[in-house]
């Protein structure tokens, strides 16, 4: 009689990949978004792209290394673009908090490029890949467990 082993899929052992291919899909996303559609990124656009860029690059190489103990490095990063992103949602949705007015030149904070289903925006959509990563990252084993 053979012998089968059944592998058991384990999906923690692949939160480091979807993080990363989050910040791939956000990257080329808001690549797409400015090179493509020409849109013109205000400044909080700016701030955002300089949290994600990097994770895009870090998480590659740690998905390529197989290095689950990167966690500690790409959180804070998230944690920080997710906060500017969540501050300039609400600039953009809630009325008191766009006559803060951040941005002074150039593109203003406060317009919309896209708006789908009336509250899905680039900041909205730049939230929610920070969130997303945080997340992949705090259910990330690292190699000591």
């Amino acid at each position: 009689m053979m012998n089968t082993t059944k592998k058991n899929f384990e999906w923690r052992n692949y939160t480091l990949y979807m993080a990363w291919i989050v910040s791939m899909i956000a990257t080329l996303g808001s690549l797409f978004f400015s090179e493509i559609l020409g849109f013109i990124p205000c400044e909080l656009c700016w701030f955002q792209r300089i949290m994600m860029y990097p994770l895009c690059i870090i998480l590659g190489i740690a998905t390529f290394y197989n290095e689950k103990n990167i966690k500690k490095y790409i959180l804070p990063i998230s944690i920080i673009g997710g906060s500017i992103s969540l501050y300039h949602y609400a600039i953009q949705k809630i009325p008191g908090v766009s006559e803060i007015n951040p941005c002074v030149q150039g593109v203003p904070c406060n317009v919309d490029y896209i708006n789908w289903l009336g509250f899905i925006t680039i900041p909205f959509l730049a939230l929610i890949a920070f969130c997303m990563i945080t997340l992949f990252m705090l259910l990330t084993r690292s190699k000591t467990n």
